[in-house]
């Protein structure tokens, strides 16, 4: 495995590792904001990734797909978890409709670090004298390659845990939304179905029928960076 490999593998890594970490933060802060100190009290309100690591979901998952993509060509999507940000309803005025507003801020923060992250790449690309990095080699030119490298993951990274996470499929984001638009008993059965729900999820992934949703996500980031980001970072 030569430096450029290692290089992509920690670089990814890291923009992984970070979207994750920043998801569940949203989490607790929205639930804080909304009269919960539990994630808080339990220090669960830091962007320290020690605090939200999980061995399975946010190393062994990740850094094995990587892996299996930059060694062996692998194309399926990558994704990872962190130890949700424990959430006590009760605290708030209205549970279902904060519960709602909890489950909204981690993908919508997700968006949102992604086009700001494109906002910033983009604005530096302008800075940048047309050729200046393109066929150079030198430092300088191999550091902004390495940093447009880890934006670009950086955002596609983000649109993929959003988009995964707004699947109606308890106990992801998607499922608590729907349940403040579903009568009583259609709570219920997805509360049911809760403890089934990752063996759903792997169901879905195995069959293929999340392609497309990954398909769309691809062709999204794409038209987000531009050509010239993506000739920039052609080795993505």
């Amino acid at each position: 495995m030569d430096v450029q490999v290692i290089l992509e593998v920690v670089l990814t890594l890291v923009a992984v590792f970070m979207a994750i970490v920043l998801h569940e933060v949203a989490h607790g802060f929205m639930a804080y904001r909304l009269g919960d100190p539990t994630a808080k009290n339990r220090g669960r309100l830091t962007l320290n990734p020690l605090a939200h690591v999980d061995l399975v979901g946010t190393i062994i998952v990740p850094v094995t797909l990587v892996l299996l993509q930059v060694l062996f060509g692998f194309g399926g999507v990558l994704f990872g978890w962190a130890k949700p940000v424990p959430i006590s309803p009760a605290y708030f005025r209205n549970p279902l409709r904060g519960m709602l507003y909890v489950a909204l801020a981690g993908p919508g923060t997700n968006i949102a670090l992604a086009i700001a992250t494109v906002i910033v790449g983009r604005g530096i690309l302008l800075l940048i004298p047309d050729g200046t990095l393109f066929g150079v080699e030198s430092f300088g030119a191999n550091l902004m390659s390495a940093l447009f490298f880890f934006l670009a993951a950086f955002v596609l990274y983000n649109l993929v845990l959003a988009a995964f996470n707004l699947l109606p499929i308890p106990p992801l984001d998607g499922s608590r939304i729907l349940m403040f638009f579903l009568p009583a008993e259609g709570r219920r059965f997805l509360l049911t179905i809760e403890r089934y729900g990752f063996f759903l999820l792997i169901g879905l992934l195995y069959l293929g029928v999340l392609d497309p949703i990954f398909r769309g996500l691809w062709q999204v980031w794409q038209q987000l960076l531009g050509m010239e980001w993506q000739a920039f970072v052609a080795f993505f």
